[in-house]
């Protein structure tokens, strides 16, 4: 069962902090944050990894680890061995988005993130330190409920597999994690969502270790992770990609639409979209599968509808009326 996955993680996590490793047979050897327990063997099982805080893994490649790689859950910790000669130049690798998760029975009747905010509910988060509990904080405050859920917590871990245990467990009524640690095992957990104009941007870095004796492995290992394989095999696992591709729209459906009324757009690369306007009135909308439902605001009036992602525009004509 893939819980028994999440609780070995959080087990295997802790052991990291006292220097213990997933042995493999051969391969090099790759510090990664505790995010990518799951994601990494699946592009090599043959390597030796140490999962567990970015920072302290950081930490223990300065003080002389032997490591080939790190994978960080962020681009400060790589940033900061680059700037003193541990490390060869970061390279970014993947993406995340924050998000809160609560057992599948929900206890607590939990239905959004302002409801952390109540008397009485049981919270997990991952430390300051570690780069989820960094992110974790950055929202909260971007949201101004930072000082009532703070007041909730309970437990501060160490990574985020081990505030996914905690949840799983039924141990705390919500954690903050990362949504790929959600895709790991939807069947016993259930997610509550990150408003989208809350979300921190997360990025990951990785970076070859400069005294590393397995340079050329290590980049080979570095390629393959930013091949258009080893990136579908992050997004299968709940990341993103780099760079969300430019958005197309095919189809509006209805053409024609009142305000107030609903209309289906569909196309591609749709599901990271940031924004919609009909003519430059701004549009709600939510996204359904791989379509967008949008709503015809009052002031709208013919012309194009736009929808906006972080990597471009599409238009396409539309008719208020």
């Amino acid at each position: 069962m893939k819980i028994v996955a999440l609780l070995a993680a959080a087990v295997l996590c802790a052991s990291l902090a006292g220097g213990a490793s997933a042995k493999r047979a051969s391969g090099i050897t790759i510090f990664a944050g505790s995010s990518m327990t799951t994601v990494l063997p699946q592009l090599d099982a043959d390597n030796t990894y140490s999962f567990g805080s970015s920072t302290t893994l950081g930490t223990q490649i300065t003080n002389g680890a032997p490591a080939d790689v790190l994978m960080s859950a962020n681009t400060t910790v790589p940033a900061a061995l680059y700037a003193a000669g541990v490390v060869e130049k970061p390279v970014n690798y993947t993406r995340n988005t924050l998000a809160v998760v609560v057992p599948k029975s929900n206890p607590a009747g939990i239905k959004s993130i302002y409801d952390l905010t109540k008397s009485g509910v049981k919270i997990a988060v991952a430390a300051s330190s570690v780069p989820v509990g960094s992110y974790t904080v950055q929202v909260l405050n971007q949201m101004g409920i930072n000082p009532a859920v703070q007041a909730n917590v309970v437990t501060k871990e160490t990574s985020d597999a081990n505030v996914v245990a905690k949840v799983a467990l039924g141990q705390v009524d919500a954690g903050f994690v990362y949504l790929s640690d959600y895709v790991i095992d939807p069947t016993h957990l259930t997610l509550i969502k990150v408003p989208a104009w809350a979300q921190p941007k997360i990025t990951y870095a990785l970076a070859i270790v400069t005294k590393s004796p397995n340079q050329a492995a290590a980049q080979a290992w570095v390629k393959k992770v930013l091949s258009p394989a080893g990136q579908a095999i992050f997004v299968k696992n709940g990341f993103l990609p780099l760079a969300n591709a430019v958005p197309t729209i095919a189809k509006v459906s209805p053409a024609t639409a009142k305000a107030g009324a609903t209309v289906t757009v569909t196309g591609t690369n749709l599901r990271g979209t940031t924004s919609v306007t009909i003519q430059g009135a701004p549009a709600r909308f939510r996204v359904v599968g791989a379509a967008l439902k949008v709503t015809v605001p009052p002031r709208a009036k013919s012309g194009v509808i736009t929808v906006t992602n972080p990597s471009g525009t599409a238009s396409k004509p539309f008719r208020v009326g």
